[in-house]
């Protein structure tokens, strides 16, 4: 089998978010990793002894063994970061958001295609299966016209331990431009991606934390498609109780998230500490990360979906979408344990290696990635400006996408 040689840069959080899948992937060979702490460095070495490991991003894109470089820096050089591998002859998986603005964006498009490097804007729910099947039961035309898109999340994300960075709006910080992508991307997979416009409003509401951690956004298709998302991060309510299989605990049960508030409040928090616990070979890992392990799904960081039909509801359930129609009530399952487990997010891997090594169609490319990114902008633009705002960079989803996707039982 044809390994495609992967080197990572930036073995923080969202690195060791995605291990677990470059683990589980026979066809995926990580032969390189990159941080600027030598601790992370030396868990990544001990982990994976054959990889060679480099304190400097330009040297790891500079090994000649390395094919893609997948891109989970702080989100401030996630342009740079790609430029820098692309310039280098590398295929890129940059993490959301893309960039942290749109120029940025247009850059790393630019780069991509001038040295005929992939680009590919991963890390996102849109991904997953469920949200696939779901698009290919609208585009079926079965169930009629696609009517109305919602996607309500309440998490605990804004009482996650947090850089200095990462409480930086000027560089990526806060729930619209790191959790808004999730929603984002589902909803213009869903409505097949032409967007026309924003209206929202963003919420900064703890002053221990100076970024936004709500939004709330209505847009409309350029069909006249209407969709709304809403991402609640401050971990009052947590979305897991609407369904009855959840609970009222993401990362944090209730109790913890009370005493990470009061803690907060009073200064008291070593969140550099607990940042080192959770990234990889950090004594909280495997902890923190367990909701990626689960055999079932429950409303995280991307929330709870529903696309109405002319006549059906579709929606996600334990291990695959409810299918509400004249015919009743359907739970449709996908795949047990798998794409709602541990390597639910080996599907940019798939996609990238598709494209590399079969010559398959890039379709989440650096353009789909610009595009989401300007409706991330547009939403803190339209808060701070209270009106709507047009869109002008977005990218239809080719309907040739997931055509080799089984859809089960519909």
């Amino acid at each position: 089998m044809r390994k495609l040689r992967i080197g990572m840069i930036g073995i923080g959080v969202g690195g060791a978010e995605i291990l677990p899948a470059m683990d589980a992937m026979e066809c995926v060979d990580l032969v390189a990793g990159a941080d600027v702490a030598q601790t992370t460095l030396d868990r990544f070495k001990g982990r994976y002894p054959r990889a060679k490991t480099y304190l400097s991003a330009q040297d790891l894109c500079d090994d000649k063994n390395v094919e893609a470089v997948w891109i989970s820096s702080p989100n401030r050089f996630h342009a740079p970061h790609a430029i820098m591998a692309a310039n280098a002859g590398k295929h890129v998986v940059v993490e959301k958001p893309m960039a942290i603005s749109l120029a940025e964006a247009a850059a790393m498009v630019e780069a991509a295609e001038k040295n005929r490097v992939h680009l590919l804007a991963g890390h996102t729910r849109a991904f997953i299966r469920p949200i696939r099947v779901m698009r290919k039961i609208i585009a079926s035309g079965r169930f009629g016209g696609l009517r109305a898109l919602n996607i309500w999340s309440y998490s605990d994300w804004m009482l996650r331990p947090r850089t200095a960075d990462e409480l930086d709006v000027n560089q990526g910080g806060g729930v619209p431009y790191r959790q808004g992508p999730h929603q984002i991307d589902t909803v213009r997979l869903l409505g097949g991606g032409m967007l026309r416009s924003v209206r929202a409003q963003t919420g900064d509401w703890m002053k221990e934390r100076p970024i936004p951690g709500y939004y709330s956004a209505f847009m409309e298709f350029e069909s006249g498609l209407p969709a709304t998302i809403v991402h609640n991060g401050y971990g009052y309510f947590i979305g897991g109780e609407l369904v009855p299989w959840g609970e009222d605990k993401q990362v944090y049960t209730a109790r913890q998230r009370a005493d990470i508030r009061a803690a907060l409040r009073a200064g008291t928090r070593d969140e550099t500490a607990e940042k080192q616990q959770i990234r990889i070979g950090g004594s909280r890992e495997k902890e923190y990360f367990a909701g990626n392990a689960q055999a079932v799904w429950t409303p995280e960081d991307m929330g709870f979906a529903v696309a109405s039909l002319d006549s059906a509801d579709l929606r996600q359930s334990k291990c695959g979408i409810y299918v509400h129609s004249d015919q009743g009530k359907q739970d449709v399952e996908i795949e047990r344990g798998d794409e709602t487990g541990v390597v639910q997010r080996r599907a940019e891997l798939e996609e990238l290696y598709d494209a590399v090594v079969n010559g398959k169609p890039l379709w989440h490319d650096g353009r789909w990635g610009m595009a989401t990114l300007e409706v991330c902008l547009a939403m803190m633009q339209s808060a701070r400006e209270r009106r709507e705002i047009m869109l002008s960079h977005q990218t239809a989803m080719h309907p040739d996408y997931d055509s080799d996707l089984p859809m089960p039982g519909v």
